[in-house]
């Protein structure tokens, strides 16, 4: 009885330094939208192959869960205070994961089974995402905290990348598809500078990227700060 007891005292103890260690609901919705990926690409896939509608259909469902989902899990996220670290890393990278697949299925030929996507879409935004990752890497790679400032400008190109899938798999006129992907393509340039321009000045304030002073430049600071102009010794 005494050491369940104290176990439970020592449970309680853990859970209030802690916190509840349990996955929360957002982040568990946007697992499963990490795992509608692959069922999305194998769908479309079908699709281009036989032509079978049924196939477009589901992988058009597919998509369309997952974009809805985006904003449910960040609502939750939001209203009943579930933010947390785990949550930062997995909602870009669903959101990475489904528009860099849908895009770039789409930006083939198709054999005719589907409206292609620009290639200078494909291109910017893949060019984008691999940039970011790039300087979040290395941002981690030198000790520094890693911030996400999430832009009003890459909103909207998330928005747009989502309306260029959704209209290619409803087979929509195709002139207003050009405009869109446009539309995306530039959102998501101009929100690839935004966030180069955020990482640099993170960079700034790193240690790392002050110049390297090696002990003969020391002495030479040392002789320039030297009063009446006399000149410091250099201690063995």
């Amino acid at each position: 009885m005494v050491a369940d007891r104290d176990r439970k005292v020592i449970d309680v103890d853990f859970r209030h330094q802690h916190g509840d260690l349990t996955m929360t609901t957002a982040n568990k919705i946007t697992v499963m939208r990490i795992l509608l990926v692959p069922f999305f690409i194998t769908l479309t896939l079908y699709y281009v192959k036989g032509g079978n509608e049924i196939y477009r259909y589901l992988a058009l469902g597919c998509f369309a869960l997952a974009a809805v989902s985006d904003g449910i899990d960040g609502f939750i996220a939001r209203r009943f205070n579930q933010r947390s670290e785990l949550g930062s890393i997995l909602d870009p990278l669903a959101d990475k994961l489904l528009l860099v697949s849908g895009i770039i299925l789409l930006s083939f030929r198709n054999q005719g089974q589907l409206p292609s996507l620009p290639l200078w879409l494909t291109i910017t935004v893949i060019s984008r995402d691999v940039i970011l990752v790039l300087g979040l890497l290395i941002i981690h790679y030198l000790g520094s905290k890693v911030v996400v400032r999430p832009h009003f400008v890459g909103k909207i190109a998330t928005v747009l990348q989502m309306s260029c899938v959704l209209w290619a798999l409803l087979k929509l006129n195709l002139s207003w598809l050009f405009y869109i992907a446009l539309g995306a393509s530039i959102t998501t340039g101009a929100s690839g500078l935004i966030y180069i321009f955020d990482g640099l000045k993170q960079l700034s304030t790193n240690p790392a990227s002050s110049p390297t002073q090696t002990p003969d430049s020391r002495t030479d600071i040392a002789n320039a700060a030297a009063p009446d102009g006399s000149v410091a010794t250099k201690k063995p």
